[in-house]
């Protein structure tokens, strides 16, 4: 049975998106803003299994600093059936809706491994509420072939309904940038796509009713979840040349940044800078798409050699640390360092993947005492991840034998540097964010 059969006879499928009620599944960084978004127009749930997170957002406040509060609270609804935003960890809630978008986070394991099981988990609390005509949209990073070979499974088996006849998919990958105020959800353009050429522009009509920036709707999930994956293992690759030019200036004593800097001048150079490439995309996606790579049987020697070379970066940097530690007589055991940043990018409160802590991790080794400073992260949540003390505001009364810089914060743009250096100190810019002539050296 086709779907124009389904929708002319059977009348399951409602292609009238205006009266839309839509379930947003996972409100972290990518669920809430687009929650928040459709909950402008739409009846609409978001659901998270966290009872914390789900009370602070109800309380009107996001953590993730991805949605200003005023604007939550403004959407935020307590009756269900009102448009707006009804959040909740109650799973039940959520069976009145025929939209379902995924957005959990998909990581890594220590050997570089896909973790699907929030996915798995996910599409298990859709499958106990699904009924025929419902859509089920992946925004999660993923390999090509999950939405359909992993994720329609599980749906199918929990849910007893058949893929494409009682029920259908599509895929739109997310491509929020954390911590950027001008790239927002509604203002990037939106890749979509579905399980049926009529359920393709059905989820494409959804997105394009929020997304100012338009979409681009394409001719498969498959398509679209590798367009997704390739976006990040681009950049991660093109990071990883720069990484490497910047080892090979240093040894050749030539400023990385200065080179960039004359290179760009000309219109089709790309500028890509030098530094720790961690976070949620950008340092997992590769690994994906490798992933899929090697179950086919090709092997993928670009990629993951970016991989393997980006990944080594936080030793690198700590070992040139010392370097310049020895070269100016400051005794390396016992040293007392500050890192200044340990999140994984400037502005912004996201510690997923970060690199900072590999920079970290690598000076313990030397037997040096590190303190990190950073005025976004949460305490509480470096605590759980990493096990280490974090502070948010300048260490009063104390002087550094080395101060690094790891994280590009507008914040340190403010300090006085100067007044946290020992009389014979070290100051590394991994991020090129202070003047030259104030450090000793920048990656």
């Amino acid at each position: 049975m086709n779907i124009d059969t389904v929708t002319k006879h059977n009348k399951t499928i409602n292609t009238n998106i205006k009266t839309k009620k839509i379930a947003v599944i996972g409100l972290g960084y990518v669920g809430l803003p687009l929650a928040v978004e459709f909950g402008k127009q739409f009846q609409t749930i978001g659901f998270d299994i966290n009872q914390s997170r789900v009370d602070e957002l109800n309380n009107g406040k996001d953590s993730t600093l991805e949605v200003e509060d005023d604007l939550l609270q403004a959407v935020l609804k307590k009756d269900i059936e009102e448009q707006g935003l009804y959040i909740t960890t109650n799973s039940s809630v959520i069976e009145n809706c025929d939209v379902y978008i995924v957005t959990v986070p998909t990581p890594t394991d220590k050997y570089h491994r896909p973790i699907l099981t929030p996915l798995y988990k996910a599409s298990e609390t859709v499958a106990k509420v699904l009924k025929k005509g419902d859509i089920v949209i992946y925004e999660s990073t993923v390999y090509p072939g999950v939405t359909e070979d992993e994720c329609v499974p599980v749906l199918e088996k929990h849910s007893g309904l058949k893929f494409n006849t009682d029920f259908f998919c599509g895929y739109s990958p997310e491509r929020i940038n954390p911590g950027d105020k001008k790239h927002t959800v509604t203002k990037i353009l939106k890749v979509t796509s579905g399980s049926t050429p009529e359920i393709a522009e059905i989820v494409d009509q959804l997105y394009r009713s929020i997304i100012t920036a338009g979409t681009f709707k394409a001719s498969s999930i498959k398509v679209a979840e590798a367009a997704k994956v390739i976006e990040n293992s681009q950049r991660d690759i093109n990071i990883a040349f720069v990484n490497e030019l910047s080892k090979i200036f240093n040894l050749l004593e030539i400023d990385t940044h200065e080179v960039l800097e004359a290179a760009g001048t000309k219109w089709n150079f790309l500028p890509f800078k030098p530094g720790l490439v961690g976070g949620h995309c950008i340092g997992v996606d590769p690994y994906y798409l490798a992933q899929k790579a090697q179950e086919v049987g090709y092997h993928p020697e670009i990629i993951l050699a970016g991989r393997r070379l980006n990944d080594t970066m936080g030793k690198y940097v700590a070992g040139e640390i010392v370097k310049l530690m020895v070269k100016k007589d400051i005794k390396v055991k016992g040293a007392n360092v500050l890192m200044l940043g340990i999140t994984f990018k400037e502005n912004c409160p996201d510690i997923r993947n970060t690199k900072a802590i590999d920079v970290y991790n690598e000076l313990l080794t030397y037997n040096i005492n590190v303190e990190v400073l950073d005025p976004w992260a949460s305490k509480a949540e470096v605590a759980h991840e990493y096990g280490i003390e974090v502070y948010n505001e300048v260490p009063k009364d104390k002087k550094f034998d080395a101060i690094i810089l790891t994280v590009a914060h507008n914040e340190f743009k403010e300090m006085a540097i100067d007044t946290l250096q020992a009389a014979n100190s070290v100051l590394y810019d991994v991020k090129g964010f202070f003047d030259k002539k104030q450090v000793d050296a920048r990656l």
